[in-house]
């Protein structure tokens, strides 16, 4: 099964460009979009047959929101974590397969003053607690925009940015709880180097230069690492500030 993430920042947007091509090139079994930033009736009429689609767009117009298509209907499709806190943003969709369940994530930006940057660590330990809870019925994937570079590799200027949203301590341990609760960073698996990115600042010919930050993961319970066998990274897929990431499992 190949799962692919990808934030597009607006869905309505990146239809207008490459989309339906990649989607044909690379042809998942499931994908999961952040920050569709749209409602089902506005772009649903565009989607191949193939797909099945399951959306939770945000109270908000034009804001956040998750969705995923599949070519295999799950079991069940839950679209909130069950605190009223963090369900008015569309930021979760939960997709029960028969052997896992598949989360699809945006995870709340601290933003540029830092000012949501206690409401991000409410939500990092609410949102592990969940995953946990999902794992003690089956193992868990989730993927999508974790809005945190974990490590110094994983951003092009770490020095530069140590106290910047996104790489803050406090960012970096919420990332780092995942890890330490026994969820594997399946990249990491087959890339242990640096250079490699998901997101690009639109100034300064970032992403041709390569300035980027790694943002977007694939995360798994520990008992389906035998069955991952590849994650990888689509930086040369244009359209959005981020691009694609993926994993293969069997």
């Amino acid at each position: 099964m190949k799962i692919i993430s990808w934030n597009v920042n607006g869905l309505r947007a990146v239809l207008k460009k490459n989309f339906l091509e990649f989607l044909a090139a690379e042809q998942p079994d499931v994908l999961c979009l952040q920050e569709t930033k749209c409602t089902p009736d506005q772009v649903e009429q565009l989607w191949p047959a193939a797909y099945t689609a399951f959306w939770n767009s945000a109270e908000k117009k034009g804001y956040s929101g998750t969705a995923i298509f599949t070519r295999t209907r799950p079991l069940t499709v839950t679209p909130h974590i069950d605190i009223s806190e963090h369900d008015r943003e569309g930021r979760v969709l939960a997709a029960e397969y028969e052997s896992f369940f598949l989360v699809n994530v945006y995870v709340p930006n601290s933003k540029r003053e830092l000012e949501r940057l206690p409401y991000r660590q409410r939500w990092d330990a609410d949102f592990l607690a969940y995953l946990k809870n999902l794992e003690r019925q089956k193992p868990v994937v989730f993927c999508g925009d974790l809005n945190v570079a974990h490590t110094e590799i994983d951003l092009a200027n770490p020095k530069a940015n140590v106290r910047n949203h996104g790489f803050t301590i406090e960012e970096r341990n919420g990332f780092t709880a995942f890890v330490n609760a026994g969820f594997v960073d399946t990249f990491r698996e087959f890339e242990p180097g640096g250079g490699h990115y998901t997101w690009w600042s639109q100034m300064s010919d970032a992403r041709s230069r390569n300035i980027g930050w790694r943002l977007d993961y694939f995360l798994i319970s520990q008992s389906l690492r035998p069955r991952l066998k590849k994650a990888f990274i689509r930086p040369e897929v244009l359209g959005s500030d981020h691009c694609p990431v993926g994993i293969e499992v069997v």
